[in-house]
């Protein structure tokens, strides 16, 4: 369902959080912070806002918001917003030795940077998505944890976007 930026500005907190809240991945707390700041009066400033709850978290908060994306290619329980985007990448259509090379680049760079390796998958198939994780998993871990964090904000602006009506 789409809504309006009108529609959400007028919503209780809770209303607000059930409209919006998943499009950070199992993370409502972006969303029920970001509230206390309406009206908005733009997608942009209420993108603008929750980014800013985010950037002002504290680590540990931050890093709860990493562990909550499920591995690339995993086969685990994901949000309906993550099964679709990992489709649309083709990453359901895994061969079992190409599922087995996703698990194991996730595990390399799950165990050196301690969350999951995190890309907006969006305008990327399996083969971008392989060469991104070999490519990042040499990064330190401050370069990784803010690549991550940027490309969390891309997910959760393209879900903002199918989620609230331009107006």
């Amino acid at each position: 369902m789409a809504y309006t930026l009108e529609e959400l500005n007028q919503k209780d907190q809770q209303g607000f959080v059930d409209a919006i809240g998943s499009i950070w991945e199992h993370s409502p707390w972006v969303s029920e912070q970001a509230w206390g700041k309406r009206p908005f009066s733009s997608v942009d400033e209420l993108f603008n806002a929750m980014e800013t709850e985010v950037d002002e978290a504290p680590m540990q908060k931050k890093l709860d918001l990493l562990n909550a994306h499920p591995d690339l290619g995993g086969r685990v329980k994901m949000t309906d917003e993550s099964v679709q985007e990992q489709k649309g990448a083709g990453l359901d259509q895994l061969s079992p030795e190409e599922h087995a090379e996703f698990l194991d680049l996730n595990k390399q760079y799950t165990e050196k940077f301690g969350f999951p390796f995190i890309i907006a998958v969006k305008g990327h198939n399996k083969d971008s998505i392989k060469a991104a994780m070999q490519e990042r998993v040499k990064n330190d871990r401050d370069t990784e944890l803010e690549t991550a964090l940027k490309e969390i904000y891309k997910i959760a602006r393209f879900r903002l976007d199918d989620l609230v009506e331009a107006a």
